[in-house]
């Protein structure tokens, strides 16, 4: 016997699809606020082209964390405040790693904070595509908006896979010139 959707059913689906639109948006918050973090400091640590594209992309992430807020509050979306906190302290933990040198930053540190920040970008831009879908149904998005922001995330993962690139011909010795990405003791 088929089951049939009752008023009381569909809210009930609503508030949960609501629920979990909530868990999944603060997690892409706490996201971006450990890659906010996680960007300047790359940012701090290069010199040259590739310190000024860092930290132009460090502004651009913390923009879009933002705009993330302000999608969140369309929404309807409470903030966990809990999640933002452990994903910054998740990313000053992270400093803690082994790279090969005690008291320096080695060029592993360079890749590691590269690839981290692009797997970042990469997820930045499936929320947004997410929120896109959403967008199609939801008047509380702005579709145009959306659209612009997956494509400004495409160009930065093309940007940091560039120097990503880089720091890892750096660490495997296939380019003996440091270029871009050298870092600072």
């Amino acid at each position: 016997m088929a089951e049939r959707s009752t008023p009381a059913a569909a809210a009930g689906s609503r508030r949960s699809g609501q629920g979990l639109l909530g868990i999944y948006l603060n997690d892409h918050l706490a996201g971006a606020t450990g890659g906010v973090e996680l960007a300047r400091r790359a940012a701090r640590a290069h010199r040259g082209p590739a310190a000024a594209s860092l930290k132009q992309l460090a502004a651009e992430i913390a923009q879009d964390r933002v705009v993330l807020l302000e999608f969140m509050a369309a929404l309807g979306v409470p903030v966990r405040g809990y999640k933002i906190y452990a994903a910054w302290m998740g990313e000053k933990a992270a400093r803690l790693k082994l790279n090969g040198r005690l008291l320096a930053r080695s060029p592993l540190s360079s890749l590691v904070e590269l690839e981290a920040l692009r797997l970042g970008v990469e997820g930045k831009a499936a929320g947004w595509r997410t929120l896109r879908v959403l967008a199609g149904t939801d008047e509380r998005l702005a579709p145009a908006r959306l659209d612009e922001l997956i494509t400004s995330a495409r160009r930065q993962a093309d940007l940091l896979e560039e120097l990503r690139v880089r720091a890892a011909s750096q660490v495997t010795g296939t380019d003996g010139a440091a270029g871009d990405v050298s870092h600072t003791g």
